[in-house]
């Protein structure tokens, strides 16, 4: 996996109590030639991080620009389990 597609959540951060509402969440932005192209690039993506929860998108359009298209996508996540051994 590209190491830059990593999200790193500190090791102390616990949501374990229900009465904070605290959730990690990220962003990322798909630029795309096309609306089509965006989606392809987003369920690519997606496919490969099975721990991700798709929350909210939004779209964005820059002319002059050579990937005009910007679809991001706000999801949440959970962090796998280490053994606990460690």
């Amino acid at each position: 996996m590209n190491p830059n597609l990593y999200l790193n959540v500190p090791a102390d951060f616990d949501d374990s109590d229900a009465d904070s509402q605290v959730h990690p969440v990220a962003r990322l932005l798909f630029p795309a030639r096309t609306n089509a192209e965006a989606f392809g690039l987003a369920q690519e993506w997606l496919s490969v991080h099975q721990n991700v929860f798709l929350v909210d998108v939004s779209w964005d359009y820059a002319s002059d620009e050579p990937n005009p298209i910007t679809l991001t996508i706000y999801f949440t996540f959970e962090i796998e389990d280490e053994d606990e051994d460690d």
